[in-house]
């Protein structure tokens, strides 16, 4: 393989949604996710594919662990509120990130071979969170959207409200 090529980076202020349009020319994409913050205290920071409209049906699971800065609690575990059984809903790629200004959300997501017309379009997300309770969460989802149509474009927002956040696009090409 060859190094990740930088092809987007858009800086959201105030937005409602972070949109990736140009899902040609390389089999695996990377989203970074760097310092997102919601306007909506305690909102989940979420993705959505589209085949030429938003909601491809997608089947995911998902798990975290966290940590309370007092050490009161901390676990990891099974997240049966954040996966998908072949669910139109935009995906959840975090718990309850705090709108506060040291608070924030920042990871990655991979989508590989979004415009093949054969096979379904498997990605994988983790991220870091910093909540409005005081605590660190880390998040990792899995998935596939449920399409042999070419996934063109996905969608990133906060599940309410605006966000700010910088989000940078890479593409692969994989021998």
């Amino acid at each position: 393989m060859s190094d990740w090529k930088l092809l987007n980076t858009s800086t959201a202020s105030g937005a409602s949604s972070v949109e990736f349009t140009d899902l040609t020319g390389y089999k695996i994409f990377k989203f970074v996710f760097i310092d997102v913050n919601p306007a909506t205290d305690s909102t989940n920071f979420q993705m959505e594919g589209s085949t030429g409209s938003f909601g491809v049906t997608k089947t995911t699971t998902a798990f975290s662990a966290y940590h309370y800065e007092s050490d009161s609690g901390a676990a990891l575990g099974y997240e049966a509120g954040h996966d998908l059984a072949q669910s139109t809903s935009p995906q959840p790629l975090s718990g309850s990130v705090g709108n506060g200004a040291d608070e924030c959300a920042a990871g990655e997501l991979h989508l590989f071979n979004p415009s093949s017309t054969t096979y379904v379009k498997n990605f994988y997300s983790k991220l870091n969170l910093y909540g409005s309770d005081n605590h660190t969460g880390n998040w990792f989802i899995a998935g596939y959207f449920n399409t042999t149509s070419a996934v063109s474009a996905v969608r990133f927002s906060m599940s309410s409200g605006n966000m700010d956040a910088v989000i940078k696009q890479y593409g692969l090409v994989a021998s």
